[in-house]
């Protein structure tokens, strides 16, 4: 079970098929093989090892998937970063696994300086842009010319794939480890159980440096299909591009499927070639499912849950239970029951399973699970537990096994389909000299689903306002992170332990709302 396996089918079975469209730019999977081939053979030579860690920086691009495919062959394992980082989280998540060779395109140049100042190791940088590679820079596509091509490493199984950086409880990133065999066995059964045509054209519109884009950039070439990809969200250029492209299938968040089905000019694209979207990573929406039924009467629909954790999907809930019947029953609101070779439980706080209707923490085992966390073997035993991974999610399961998410048990906010969790920004909230304490909450917002919200104890005598609090903020972590919003009390709510009640701080956003889902 290696991750390459793939590749070399395609490159013998079909290879004038198409492998990768990026803007007007195409490749056939035998001119992708090859260029995968030299690439690794490139980095081999740059030093990476066996088991090295190497990372880009980058928006969605064919290169993208020819580093993810080179990293592989070559026997490394992929570090991709969320483009969405201050320089601080990218330096550290360089810095944790002792990442020494970068990929950086044309957008976040202007990071390069800054990030070989602050790392512990100043990375050597591979520019994947179109230009000219910068000065002190190596060129992608020079070393793609100039290398010959090698053996495939033949890396698999238990072998480290991929260590992809998702926010941390205590404040710091974690470094979700991904053998093959996760990844692999978490997409496979994910084909057999939907089935995809060999001609299957799908549009990643998921970043790569997520799992839910990573997953299905690997059931793709599982599937031998077409990757079209787009370097970051824009409705107009969507349209545009399944038009151009003839996209038959996308993995989507509600927040793009709602922008998609507002755009003006909506109607004037030929959309027919779409059959299948898939989505997740948001609270879904009742009546966003029943509007792009009503514009796409055909479309076949899919509703998937799960976790970085979980390489990718835990359960999925199918196009039939979207049916209208499904619908008016409530099942559409499932996130559906475990996929092949995933087992799910619900248990209470002391790991039991509780009675079906029950609501508790999902829990859940399977070849597709993490390992752990890099070099955090203390959260990896909070998270592992008697064999069974703690989602720190809560939800019931029915009688048929179907599977319903009612509350988030950890304190994470989704927004835009962006996890935040609230210890890193009270952590950075915390740093600046005027704050005694602070509490972060998600709370209700139209578009993004979640926004991030502060309430915050100012120190006695201190003055600080809403503006100056969100641009120190910004100095440490992502935009998307920042509260859009602040609240200065006098005091927060505690209990007899004295932990802050963020449920008192909740109740008056929430109030007769749900927060249903992921």
């Amino acid at each position: 079970m290696y991750l390459t396996q793939c590749l070399h089918r395609a490159v013998q079975q079909y290879p004038d098929r198409t492998a990768t469209a990026f803007r007007g730019r195409r490749r056939s999977y035998g001119e992708f093989g090859e260029r995968v081939a030299r690439l690794a053979g490139a980095l081999v030579g740059l030093g990476m090892a066996h088991g090295d860690r190497v990372a880009m920086l980058a928006p969605n691009s064919d290169r993208y998937v020819e580093y993810i495919m080179g990293v592989w062959w070559g026997g490394g394992v992929l570090n991709p970063i969320n483009v969405r980082w201050s320089v601080p989280e990218i330096v550290y998540s360089l810095d944790d696994c002792d990442t020494r060779i970068l990929l950086v395109d044309d957008t976040y140049l202007p990071h390069v300086e800054a990030i070989r100042a602050k790392a512990k190791h100043a990375p050597l940088v591979i520019y994947a842009g179109d230009g000219e590679a910068p000065e002190g820079m190596l060129s992608f596509e020079t070393l793609i010319a100039d290398t010959p091509p090698i053996e495939d490493a033949w890396r698999g199984g238990d072998d480290l794939a991929c260590i992809m950086y998702t926010g941390g409880t205590t404040g710091f990133p974690k470094g979700v480890m991904q053998t093959h065999l996760n990844l692999w066995s978490g997409c496979v059964p994910r084909l057999a159980e939907m089935p995809q045509p060999p001609n299957c054209v799908v549009m990643h519109v998921a970043p790569l440096f997520h799992v839910a884009g990573l997953g299905r950039v690997v059931t793709q070439f599982l599937a031998g299909g077409t990757h079209v990809l787009v370097p970051s969200f824009d409705a107009g250029e969507l349209l545009a591009t399944i038009e151009r492209e003839g996209v038959t299938e996308s993995v989507l968040v509600p927040t793009m499927i709602q922008a998609l089905l507002a755009h003006p000019d909506l109607s004037r694209y030929n959309l027919s070639s779409l059959r299948r979207l898939y989505y997740g990573a948001s609270p879904s929406a009742g009546a966003m499912v029943e509007q792009l039924l009503a514009q796409f009467p055909g479309i076949e629909l899919s509703h998937s849950y799960g976790l970085t954790e979980t390489c990718p999907v835990v359960s999925s809930n199918p196009p039939e239970n979207h049916s209208d019947a499904a619908r008016r029953s409530g099942l559409s609101r499932s996130v559906g029951r475990g996929g092949i070779g995933v087992t799910i439980r619900i248990v209470d706080a002391e790991g039991r399973e509780v009675p079906r209707g029950t609501v508790g923490e999902i829990v859940v085992r399977g070849p597709n699970i993490t390992p752990g966390y890099w070099n955090k073997p203390e959260e990896t035993a909070r998270a592992m537990r008697n064999g069974w991974f703690h989602t720190g999610d809560g939800g019931y399961m029915n009688e048929q096994g179907y599977v319903f998410i009612v509350d988030r048990i950890k304190d994470m906010i989704v927004t835009g389909g962006e996890n935040v969790y609230s210890a890193e920004i009270e952590n950075v909230i915390a740093r600046h000299p005027a704050v005694a304490m602070c509490a972060v909450i998600g709370v209700p917002h139209e578009h993004w689903g979640e926004a991030v919200h502060a309430v915050v104890v100012l120190k006695p005598g201190a003055k600080l306002d809403e503006a100056t609090l969100r641009e120190h903020c910004r100095e440490f972590v992502a935009s998307y992170k920042c509260p859009k919003t602040v609240e200065f009390r006098d005091a927060l709510p505690l209990s007899g332990a004295g932990k802050i009640l963020k449920k008192d701080l909740r109740e008056p956003y929430w109030s007769g709302k749900a927060r249903e889902t992921k």
